[in-house]
């Protein structure tokens, strides 16, 4: 199987409606023309680093922002979060913690890894969307990435 090389987005959620409202948002403000889905933590790191399933995806083209979950199956947003601002060849993607979580311990740790943006979900339907379609306009045409 072929995965693209130059993704825009990594979203890494493993709730199927959470994925679907924000690929909506992202479609509706034609902010990211490739985004790519994985559902669990240890895909999203073996995406990133081109590993088990996409071995011989070119790590170097990085995604320009990863959205990321922080509950999620098999291994956790935290220790992904760990992985990508730990490795040299992907500390400088900017990371955004999408999730339900409104925990201190969770945002404090997040930032202490190194996240660059914690965003709680919105619970409504049109406060989701707004929220996505503003982290869209800014990671994808304000922000001016390092790589």
């Amino acid at each position: 199987m072929k995965y693209p090389d130059e993704v825009e987005i990594l979203l890494v959620e493993d709730k199927e409606e959470d994925v679907e409202l924000t690929l909506r948002a992202l479609r509706k403000n034609n902010l990211a023309n490739r985004v790519h889905v994985v559902s669990d933590g240890q895909e999203a790191i073996d995406f990133i680093f081109g590993k088990g399933a996409y071995s011989g995806r070119d790590i170097n083209h990085t995604p320009r922002v990863i959205l990321l979950d922080l509950k999620l199956p098999r291994v956790s947003g935290l220790e992904v979060l760990q992985r990508i601002k730990s490795d040299e060849r992907t500390k400088v993607i900017p990371v955004v913690m999408l999730t339900s979580s409104k925990e201190e311990q969770d945002i404090v740790e997040s930032y202490r890894l190194g996240v660059n943006s914690y965003i709680v979900k919105p619970v409504s339907f049109n406060d989701f969307v707004k929220a996505v379609t503003d982290l869209g306009l800014y990671w994808m045409l304000l922000n001016k990435p390092a790589f």
